[in-house]
């Protein structure tokens, strides 16, 4: 009967490679959320719009004078390269409040008292109140400009609730990340304990640290690796799933975001499988016979 020999650096790999793999996709799916929630944070910020109320005396030239000086301000949200400015004339502003309302208040007045106006949406980046309150200030010196508006206390409740979610899921994500250590490195840990003896003989033997550590470091980064490379396979079937179920997701959806995710799937797993492997041995080289058993 042929006994089996124990190669040094192999260990039963397959359950680590399920426990690794479970787990980072875990974290790819957390990761995808952060995604999401960034992306909605976005389009939510970008839905804050200022309304530009012109004079009105002002000439159609004087108006677009005023419209190309929004062009070329960074503030001013883009969409498929279109800057986001809508014109709003006087006429049709009485006609929707007349529609909304059902009263007839241009006949009553005999005249229009509203104004024509820009509706333009702001860059993300620009959505904090004090620049906001900055950009209204420098749009009200332009000549020909009335006044500017916004919702402000929108703003803040926006900026506020957009802040203590990024806090909770930042706090969160720590979180699971050093729960997912754990757990593989406990994996790690439990698939080298049947290679202690065999580490020892080495030892004893006159083979050098790391000597010993390479075949186990070398196969648990390739291990890690591929765990990644599977999870990232996992992830993107249950993105698919999810897309197929609620198609309103793909408007979170952020293709280059989400490789980059893959990616440092892959990279974090086999970082993760080299250094809890290199513990773990290292634990083992250090240890007396008689803590081995």
């Amino acid at each position: 009967m042929a006994i089996k020999r124990k190669t040094l650096g192999s260990y039963p790999y397959l359950s680590v490679l399920f426990s690794t793999t479970m787990a980072l996709l875990v974290i790819g799916i957390f990761g995808v959320l952060l995604i999401f929630a960034n992306k909605l944070s976005t389009l939510i910020k970008e839905n804050i719009e200022l309304h530009v109320y012109l004079n009105q005396d002002l000439t159609p030239a004087e108006e677009q004078k005023i419209l190309k000086r929004f062009y070329f301000q960074d503030y001013v949200a883009q969409k498929n390269n279109i800057k986001q400015i809508f014109y709003i004339p006087k006429d049709s502003a009485a006609a929707r409040f007349t529609r909304e309302t059902g009263e007839e208040f241009v006949q009553f007045l005999g005249n229009n008292p509203l104004r024509d106006a820009y509706r333009i949406r702001i860059n993300s980046e620009f959505s904090d109140k004090m620049l906001l309150r900055r950009i209204k200030s420098e749009i009200e010196q332009i000549a020909g400009v009335y006044e500017v508006s916004y919702t402000e206390s929108l703003v803040e409740s926006i900026n506020t609730n957009i802040n203590k979610i990024s806090l909770i899921l930042i706090g969160f994500a720590m979180l699971l990340i050093f729960i997912i250590y754990v757990l593989i490195n406990s994996s790690i840990k439990l698939a080298l304990y049947s290679q202690r003896f065999l580490i020892r003989s080495m030892q004893l033997v006159g083979a050098n640290g790391w000597f010993i550590q390479g075949p186990f470091l070398i196969r648990a980064f390739l291990h890690g690796v591929l765990a990644g490379f599977l999870a990232s396979l996992l992830l993107f079937g249950v993105l698919q799933y999810a897309y197929s179920q609620i198609p309103e997701l793909q408007i979170l959806e952020n293709i280059e975001q989400v490789l980059i995710l893959n990616g440092g799937l892959i990279v974090f797993g086999g970082l993760i499988g080299f250094v809890c492997s290199f513990i773990a041995v290292n634990k083992y080289i250090k240890m007396s016979l008689n803590e081995l058993y």
